[in-house]
């Protein structure tokens, strides 16, 4: 996987941990610095803003938002000039108790370039123009096409979605009594050609946008007869989007079964698309799985050790995958131990351990981090590459239930 999917993946974490903070008043201050702009004329915006903010009624809301600021020009003071993808500083009051501050920032340079400048002071934090870049913007169309059923679809990164089904009013080959035989026959033929006509239009609408948006890849034609071809090679879809098409399928299903089969039967056109690549990476660990290769492993502690060796060929990483790793500390004694847990375990974690279980004093500290973040970071520095696996695909979906969402190809057996 590149670089840019696990800066990605973990841009993802950030924007909802973001969403999930809303202030008392308006007092979450949002900054984004788009590329190339110069940090001390942001400087100078935020001092400014600093004299507006004294004059706010609200005695606890004026000092967060002083102190968000305060906050926000001491980190921007740590920069020369801005990040090359330019920068958003989100800070703020983000306790939960009425009265106690609790001002953190986060500062996140962002995988592409920022295009956007923007200042808000509000009760929640500004997060769309990251959300943008999360966005999944190629596509490619999908069409299923028999003589009476239609299935108009999408695939979006490992998202395949349906946007239409069609059904037809083409009678069967079995005709009416007392009809001649070429008359039913001009019929059917009338009654397919209208069919036909319906499903460019209804493709027309879903796949010319994206076009002009140029987000729209290729497009793929499945079905089981011969009408697909029909299809491709009559006047049906716009003149541009029949350029588009990069493959036409012989396929069994229709609805969306028959789109995750025109997928996977057209994996060879799409062998670098991400859902294919996705499907092929479980697979193969599945098959490591069953034959007990030795070149494999998964749960929290063993890929943390595989890691630690430098054993790890690629790291995977479901999207769902969400522990907490958490350190308590006695700052009386020094007693200590680290746990791996879920964010909801963690608060009642925190509630039951009140006195050290060593010399019984209350002055415990804790401290929280992500461990996905933190094998990410691991696998990196061990030249490992780190695949992050989506809920989007099956086999996603079944890498996470059967391994919650964790493992490893290795470079050789540990064991």
């Amino acid at each position: 996987m590149s670089h840019k999917s696990a800066e990605m993946y973990e841009l993802k974490k950030k924007v909802e941990e973001l969403k999930s903070y809303r202030g008392r008043a308006t007092e979450l201050v949002s900054l984004y610095i788009p590329a190339g702009y110069d940090i001390n004329k942001v400087m100078q915006q935020l001092r400014e803003e600093y004299g507006t903010a004294q004059n706010i009624k609200s005695k606890s809301t004026r000092k967060n938002v002083l102190g968000a600021l305060e906050r926000a020009m001491q980190h921007l003071k740590l920069y020369r000039k801005t990040p090359e993808n330019g920068l958003a500083l989100f800070v703020g009051n983000v306790s939960e108790q009425e009265g106690v501050s609790d001002i953190r920032l986060w500062a996140i340079v962002p995988p592409e370039p920022l295009k956007v400048r923007l200042y808000r002071c509000d009760q929640t934090f500004v997060t769309e123009p990251l959300e943008e870049m999360l966005r999944v913007k190629d596509a490619y169309g999908l069409i299923t096409v028999e003589k009476n059923e239609a299935t108009i679809g999408l695939l979006r990164g490992k998202r395949i979605e349906v946007i239409d089904e069609l059904t037809s009013n083409v009678p069967g080959k079995t005709r009416a009594g007392g009809q001649s035989a070429r008359r039913y026959e001009r019929i059917r033929e009338q009654e397919t050609h209208e069919f036909m006509k319906r499903i460019g239009e209804h493709a027309n609408q879903a796949f010319l946008p994206l076009l002009e948006k140029g987000e729209l890849r290729g497009i793929i034609i499945g079905g089981p007869g011969p009408t697909k071809e029909e299809f491709v090679e009559g006047d049906y879809l716009h003149h541009e989007l029949k350029k588009k098409i990069i493959g036409v399928v012989d396929i069994s299903y229709h609805g969306e079964y028959g789109l995750r089969e025109l997928v996977e039967k057209a994996s060879d056109i799409l062998r670098d698309h991400e859902a294919v690549k996705e499907r092929k990476l479980i697979q193969d660990f599945f098959r490591h799985l069953v034959k007990d290769t030795g070149m494999i492993t998964y749960g929290e502690k063993e890929v943390r050790q595989a890691l630690e060796l430098g054993a790890v060929d690629t790291l995977l990483i479901s999207e769902g995958y969400d522990k907490v790793r958490v350190k308590a500390k006695c700052n009386n004694c020094g007693w200590s131990e680290e746990k791996t847990m879920s964010e909801q375990e963690f608060h009642v974690y925190k509630k039951k351990l009140t006195h050290c279980p060593k010399c019984g004093s209350q002055n415990i500290t804790f401290e929280k981090w992500d461990v996905a973040e933190e094998l990410i970071k691991m696998a990196e520095e061990a030249g490992s590459n780190v695949e992050i696996i989506s809920l989007d695909t099956e086999e996603g979906q079944q890498f996470y239930k059967a391994f919650g969402g964790l493992g490893a190809f290795l470079r050789y057996k540990i064991h």
